[in-house]
């Protein structure tokens, strides 16, 4: 059975044109009988309405004239209407969905999908899987302890214990308290069955849970129980059982398809409490060759990848020509390059495509850009098809910013205010605030500036360049932060989609 061409509001199908001894053919979609045809070629057009933008899955059984029947067919599955993705290519489409944005935020999973940006992404990188010392044993785990600042916390009850009522759940269908597998983790599994070929990683560390990584990278067994431990938690899904039931041996199978290293960073530059050694460069390697060796030996196909840093001082103290074979690719941090951290300023870019020779700054900070990062990459051995640049759905500001040069590279009085942290605002904010919108042709970045507070961020035009750009240096792809950046409509994401097509 092959599908024709999907139409807004029906979907038509077609029997194999060698249907010899065939004498009808029953269509079915969920299991549910649509009808039958009695003429060749056998077709069933299924007239769905617009509203019921989606997918559906169909099947097939063909009968002949004494009444025998096969199976139903492997069933198909289509997009219909609004949902329809945009023509596949080489590229990876990655964005992270953070673990905390279903509270204040209110982004779930299902928001993925109703946004249209699921149709256009190749895999989810869920933020964040923390790593915890166990008595000197360092090792995976999930817990739910409210972070204290000492890169302890964790929600378990987010990844797979909280209920998502029918409004709030993918499928439309509420969790019951009894089921083991609850939460994002159960959501993510629903959104996958609905976009068959849409990969999940588990993200390890981040910013704030990244203390521990120099610690288990440290020694041959350490780094063999780590890696075991992230395998039979994430991959074989072996959750630990909640105070209300949730977990168990093999609750979470099926929700990740492979393990995406944050470690913030080898070397130092992350928090103040992070382990660091000297010797984190060659167990960097180290480590990821060891999740290499585990991953594949529980299962060829199982993916690895890492957050890199976007500053090529930090990417100095990795190795990517050493552990280049052993990921898939890497996902370079091309944003956070400046900040209102400098409260004082000077506003700049913190995403900028090149480097303005005449931008203010010095030292290694001064020539931070996407092309920079990329660079150091490919330098250090890293091939082009591995490298995948990152896009920020958000952005960094200043206020208390004089009217020179529209705002740019001038002194500010502290960071602007933002929703939820001073200097940073998603884009669904920014992109309707008060200012005017600037364009530097030199580093192929925009500004927004209202006579006193100063925005940089990624619209449509600036995500177009750096797409141009991924193709133009046949680099792997894009990785956005983050998905409750973007706006309802997932402008960003399709821009994404859009300029990789």
């Amino acid at each position: 059975m092959r599908p024709a061409q999907p139409q807004p509001e029906d979907v038509r199908y077609r029997a194999a044109s060698d249907n010899v001894g065939v004498s009808k053919v029953e269509f079915y979609a969920g299991g549910t009988l649509l009808g039958t045809d009695t003429t060749a070629p056998y077709s069933w057009t299924d007239a769905v309405g617009s509203a019921q933008n989606g997918t559906r899955t169909y099947a097939a059984r063909a009968f002949d004239a004494a009444g025998n029947s096969t199976s139903a067919t492997a069933s198909v599955t289509v997009n219909i209407g609004g949902t329809t993705p945009p023509p596949t290519s080489g590229f990876r489409r990655i964005a992270y969905f953070a673990q905390w944005g279903i509270y204040g935020r209110g982004y779930q999973v299902k928001n993925i999908d109703t946004s249209g940006t699921a149709a256009t992404l190749t895999h989810i990188n869920y933020a964040f899987g923390n790593v915890y010392n166990a008595g000197g044993t360092y090792k995976c785990d999930i817990i739910t302890r409210a972070e204290s600042g000492n890169g302890d916390g964790g929600d378990g009850f987010a990844d797979y214990g909280k209920s998502f009522d029918a409004a709030t759940s993918v499928d439309g269908a509420p969790d019951v308290w009894s089921q083991p597998l609850k939460g994002n983790f159960n959501q993510l599994k629903k959104l996958k069955a609905k976009y068959p070929n849409l990969k999940v990683l588990i993200s390890l560390g981040g910013w704030t849970w990244s203390r521990y990584f120099s610690a288990a990278a440290s020694t041959d067994a350490s780094r063999k129980a780590l890696v075991s431990s992230c395998i039979d938690l994430y991959i074989e899904g072996n959750l630990p059982v909640s105070s209300d039931g949730a977990g168990g041996p093999g609750a979470g199978a099926g929700v990740f398809d492979g393990i995406d290293i944050d470690w913030e960073y080898p070397g130092g530059g992350g928090l103040a409490y992070n382990t660091v050694s000297a010797a984190d460069r060659q167990n960097f390697t180290l480590l990821l060759q060891e999740f290499r060796r585990q991953l594949d030996a529980l299962r060829p196909g199982l993916l690895l990848t890492i957050a890199a840093p976007g500053g090529p001082d930090k990417i100095a103290n990795q190795d990517p020509a050493g552990y280049r074979a052993a990921v898939d690719w890497v996902n370079i941090m091309t944003y956070d390059f400046r900040g209102a951290w400098d409260a004082g300023g000077p506003t700049n870019f913190h995403s900028n495509l090149y480097t303005d020779p005449n931008g203010p700054g010095s030292g290694p900070a001064k020539t931070y850009s996407v092309d920079t990062a990329v660079n150091a990459f490919l330098n250090a051995g890293m091939p082009a098809n591995k490298i995948v640049v990152g896009v920020p759905f958000y952005g960094r500001g200043w206020t208390g910013v004089p009217g020179g040069n529209n705002g740019l590279y001038q002194s500010a009085s502290g960071p602007a205010r933002g929703t939820y942290e001073a200097g940073i605002e998603d884009y669904k904010v920014l992109k309707t605030a008060p200012g005017t919108v600037f364009r530097s042709a030199a580093t192929g970045q925009m500004w927004k500036y209202d006579g006193a507070t100063f925005w940089s961020y990624d619209d449509e035009q600036v995500i177009a360049a750096k797409m141009a750009y991924v193709k133009s240096k046949g680099l792997g792809g894009a990785m956005a932060w983050s998905l409750d950046g973007d706006d309802a409509q997932g402008t960003l994401a399709k821009a994404v989609a859009n300029g990789l097509k």
